[in-house]
């Protein structure tokens, strides 16, 4: 944005300038955190008056602040100082509204350069008065010109992509799910958080007294909680494969065990949970200042894959990103490069799998590649490069070319980006829960959530 002031000389009585602002949840959250004003009307997920609604109210002197960035952006503009201002507020903001804010010059004082002006703040959406006032400034004595577009943004950290998938799993009966091994806190307490929020009803196959002292230990009981006590790991693995193959269970998790010794029984070829497809993993990520979720796959099961395995690991990833509500996924296969390089293998992997999707080898989603992580996921730089396809700039799901790649990006994502991830094996015949000990509450209750939204999918 490109500001340029007016100076004193130059403002006539009856001048007026206005500012269009939609309010949003992230901006309610960067000012409780910058006003340090918690109070709960203000924050989208809190009911703040008891009476059973989330409010969201734009906090007063957030609208008033709409005032204060006409003054320093257009009239006076650059280089205003305030010397008062005057508030009566006539109704209320919500995160959601579309607000103009607009200051008229009603008043000039020569001594001191002082400008009186008429200020309000009203909802575009049917006029109503929200705030009205008038505030007193010095204007400026020269010419001040800046591009604000250098000025450093913000990003909320903030869950609401993970959020979403909560709210759309909420209605789906709870998926009952063999927990393999839940013998630690953080294991068994991922399996009875998602419980409470009713997205599985877990049946725990371990060591009885581990998982109880477990229990004990975060001050959880267990009753009514199925438990089949068995000590081996690679037992409790066939076990609840087992309830799978009778139709008793729809799901996996992975409890405190190695996920080679889980993975080992659900591959058996006689007794595994085989359907046709490799087993491939997906990372869903919830990553701050992304407009969409981000799901990265094979970062955990498939080292170097061939084309082969690399056409499941693109339909897998596809069939899931429509169980999670995106109507036509656009998929972003990667390389180091935007264009067929035979010295590189991944570019013509990506060519190869992206002629194959246009040829309906690979259904349901948009396949394009090869594609470099920049213009993968920002139109500028697609742009920049003379990219044109659906998918360049907007991939929704990224596609790495072996595991190295993979399992960096994904962490890369985590500690640099802060970015949540959940994690699921698809090709099974049931979704297969892998969480990492590292994962917090939110990261364990989505992979539980995208995997109630898969199986009332795949399973309808």
């Amino acid at each position: 944005m490109h500001i340029e002031n007016r100076t004193f000389d130059e403002i006539r009585v009856g001048d007026t300038a206005e500012l269009k602002r939609l309010v949003t949840v992230d901006d309610l959250l960067v000012f409780a955190n910058v006003s340090g004003n918690h109070n709960p009307l203000h924050i989208f997920n809190a009911d703040g008056d008891g009476d059973g609604q989330n409010e969201a109210i734009a906090p007063g002197l957030f609208v008033g602040a709409l005032i204060s960035a006409v003054l320093g952006n257009i009239l006076p503009g650059a280089g205003t100082r305030y010397h008062a201002q005057s508030f009566r507020f006539h109704a209320r903001a919500h995160a959601g509204d579309e607000l103009i804010s607009r200051v008229t010059v009603t008043g000039k004082a020569e001594a001191g350069q002082i400008l009186t002006l008429s200020t309000e703040v009203r909802r575009i959406a049917d006029d109503a008065l929200i705030l009205s006032g008038e505030a007193e400034v010095e204007a400026p004595r020269a010419r001040i010109a800046l591009d604000s577009a250098n000025l450093p943004g913000l990003i909320v950290q903030r869950h609401r992509h993970f959020e979403k998938l909560l709210e759309q799993a909420a209605p789906l009966p709870a998926l009952v799910t063999a927990v393999i091994s839940p013998e630690e806190p953080k294991s068994l307490g991922g399996a009875l958080l998602a419980q409470d929020h009713t997205l599985i009803s877990p049946v725990l196959i371990g060591a009885r007294a581990r998982i109880e002292a477990a229990a004990q230990e975060i001050g959880r009981d267990l009753s009514g909680i199925e438990i089949l006590d068995e000590p081996d790991h690679a037992a409790a693995a066939v076990r609840g494969v087992a309830m799978v193959r009778e139709g008793k269970a729809g799901a996996l998790m992975k409890g405190h065990l190695h996920t080679d010794v889980l993975l080992r029984a659900t591959l058996d070829k006689d007794a595994g949970l085989r359907a046709g497809r490799r087993f491939t993993h997906v990372f869903v990520m919830d990553v701050p200042g992304l407009a969409h979720p981000l799901l990265v796959t094979d970062a955990a099961i498939n080292i170097s894959p061939d084309l082969k395995t690399k056409v499941d690991i693109v339909q897998n990833a596809i069939d899931l990103a429509l169980s999670l509500g995106i109507a036509e996924p656009k998929v972003g296969v990667l390389s180091a490069v935007e264009t067929v390089n035979p010295d590189l293998p991944s570019s013509i992997d990506a060519a190869l799998l992206s002629k194959m999707a246009e040829r309906g080898q690979i259904t349901g989603g948009l396949v394009d590649g090869p594609l470099a992580m920049d213009n993968a996921v920002d139109i500028a730089a697609a742009r920049t490069k003379g990219i044109l396809s659906p998918v360049a700039g907007r991939a929704e799901v990224l596609v790495v070319p072996d595991i190295d790649a993979g399992n960096m990006l994904a962490k890369q994502l985590t500690f640099i980006s802060h970015a949540e991830a959940a994690g699921l094996v698809l090709g099974a015949r049931v979704p297969i829960i892998l969480n990492s000990r590292a994962d917090d509450d939110m990261s364990r209750l989505a992979s539980c959530a995208v995997a109630a939204l898969h199986h009332a999918r795949t399973s309808a």
